[in-house]
């Protein structure tokens, strides 16, 4: 019992640990997954560098950009989920 009580204490912090950093990370990557699966040629994206542009063509990883500086060629992983759902509101 005495051996219960003395781990307890790092018990708990892992739990809390694991609730508040690396479950939530952890449903972010599967959010971020399913959003570059979901990208389709014609949406309007901003990339993590902050470029904006159209999606022109699709591969399995990556992407073709139309950008007004012409056409870029980059990974699906260099979208921001964030940012294209925010401009996909305006």
């Amino acid at each position: 019992m005495e051996q219960l009580t003395q781990f307890a204490p790092f018990l708990l912090m892992f739990v809390v640990i694991y609730f508040f950093m690396i479950r939530p990370q952890q449903k972010r990557a599967k959010n971020e997954k399913e959003f570059e699966s979901t990208l389709k040629v014609g949406d309007k994206i901003v990339t993590k560098s902050g470029l904006h542009g159209k999606v022109s063509e699709l591969a399995e990883t990556t992407v073709v950009v139309e950008t007004m500086a012409g056409k870029l060629k980059m990974e699906r992983s260099a979208i921001s989920m964030e940012m294209s759902a925010a401009l996909a509101k305006k």
